[in-house]
This record gives structure tokens, sequence and C-alpha cells, in this order.
């Protein structure tokens, strides 16, 4: 039994990671963790009555024998909870996007030096890590690409971690290149959206939507579009499952879910 804790369960994804870890037969919830929460035990909750589980709301007052920190709480809190969980030897596998690339080094970093393995997935849908995949390829080909992500008008950062993770691979192959017209102008300032090393990200912001991208590709005379869907949360719990159950294996922090599939 993989004894975890899920950090951010008042949110969305935080409750559907809940109800993942407390039915896989593999996994053994021990805590809960989020500072909005009033409730001292998550057995005060209707929806988890049956469940004895200590609630905490501050990171000083944890106290725990999780061995995977499953996190799913705010860009403005996620590097903390991650440098907590890995400095008392729990690995992280983080879903909260919004990190800095020199908050991922350090985090790395502090994982080799604790020999602690641990993940940090800007998705962790089965379809979306296939979708970059794919991008990464199509790109070594045709160099022309902008990236269209769609999100339910809560999500806090913008554009998603998939999108700009999307790009980061993208550029990974692509050979420096100039797309569109060098002459071009914004009549309305951003309309051609965020600019990631020549490619361009448009983030949409709508009510009904969950998670959704579209990378477009352009050639002469011919145009490839690759998209990705999840209409609901449970989308992601088979890749969440997938990391907790591995993740003690590895004694370094990771970014992409790809590196343990």
């Amino acid at each position: 039994m993989v004894k975890v804790l899920v950090a951010g369960f008042k949110g969305r994804m935080g409750n559907t990671t809940v109800q993942m870890v407390l039915e896989h037969e593999g996994f053994d919830l021990v805590g809960v963790f989020d500072p909005m929460a009033s409730e001292k035990n998550l057995n005060e909750n209707p929806a988890y009555s049956q469940t004895d589980v200590p609630v905490f709301t501050n990171l000083a007052n944890i106290k725990t024998d999780a061995e995977v920190w499953i996190d799913f709480t705010r860009p403005t809190s996620v590097f903390e909870n991650t440098k907590f969980a890995l400095e008392h030897g729990i690995s992280p596998v983080i879903g909260t996007t919004g990190m800095t690339d020199d908050q991922v080094k350090e985090l790395q970093a502090l994982a080799k030096e604790k020999q602690v393995g641990g993940l940090i997935a800007p998705n962790f849908g089965i379809s979306a890590v296939l979708l970059m995949q794919f991008a990464k390829q199509a790109a070594k080909y045709l160099p022309d690409v902008e990236i269209i992500e769609m999100h339910h008008d809560n999500k806090l950062d913008a554009p998603s971690g998939t999108a700009l993770n999307t790009a980061k691979m993208i550029a990974e192959v692509r050979k420096e290149h100039y797309q569109g017209n060098p002459d071009e102008k914004e009549t309305l300032p951003g309309a051609r959206g965020a600019n990631y090393e020549g490619m361009r990200i448009h983030a949409v912001r709508l009510p009904g939507y969950v998670a959704h991208e579209q990378v477009l590709f352009g050639g002469k005379g011919e145009a490839l579009t690759i998209r990705q869907d999840s209409f609901d949360r449970i989308s992601f719990m088979s890749g969440v499952a997938v990391a907790t159950e591995k993740i003690r294996n590895y004694s370094e922090l990771m970014v992409g879910l790809e590196n343990i599939l």
C-alpha cells in the first residue's frame, strides 16, 4: 500500500484525486492538506463520513508518514509545497502548473540532494501526453506552428502548463524560424497571442470547458491540426495513479508524465 497525502483537496481536481486514492486498492490515504479547509478530519465532510483521515491547513503542522504527495493546489503555493515534500522525503506528484523554470531547477537540485523521486506533470491525461509527442515529431517537418489552449474560466494561469510544455518540446527540434508577416501590426494589443520562440500561444477561458488543446501546423498547400480534449477530470486520474505507483522507484524530479510511461 502506497501511503498518500493529497494537497488541495478542496478544489475540483483535488477532490477527484481523493476519490481515486480511496477507491484504489493499492493506495492508503493518510492525510489531506488545504489552507482553505475548516475541517479537522475528512469525515466531517458528508461525502466522506466513513473516512477517518486528518486534515492539515498549515505546512508547519503536517505530521504524516506519507510516501507520496499529490498536489493540485495553486501556482502561488505549489513551489513551497513541493519543497516541503522533498525536504521530508515524500515523493511529490505535482499537477499544479505555474512554477518558473528557476523554481523547477531549484527543486530538481533538492530532489537530487535528498535522492527523492518526484514528478511535475503539466498534464496527466494520456491523450495530452500523446499530443505533445506527436507535435514534437510534426515540428521537425512543419516549423510554422501556433497553439490554442482552451480551459474553464476559473483557471488561474495562462497559458496552460500543457501548452507551454508543448511549445518547449517543439522548440527542442524546431530550428530558429520566423513565421508570419514581418510587417504585421496588431490593431488590438495581444491579438496575436503570446510569443514563445516565434510560436504564438492563444489562451481561451470559457465556462463549460475543462481542458482542450490544438496545435496547428501550416505548410505550403497543406495544414495539420492535432487536437486533444479532456471532457471530465476523471480522465487525468489514470496518469496520477501511474505516477503514484511508480515515482518512488526514481531518485530525481522529472518534468512530464512521458518520463515514467
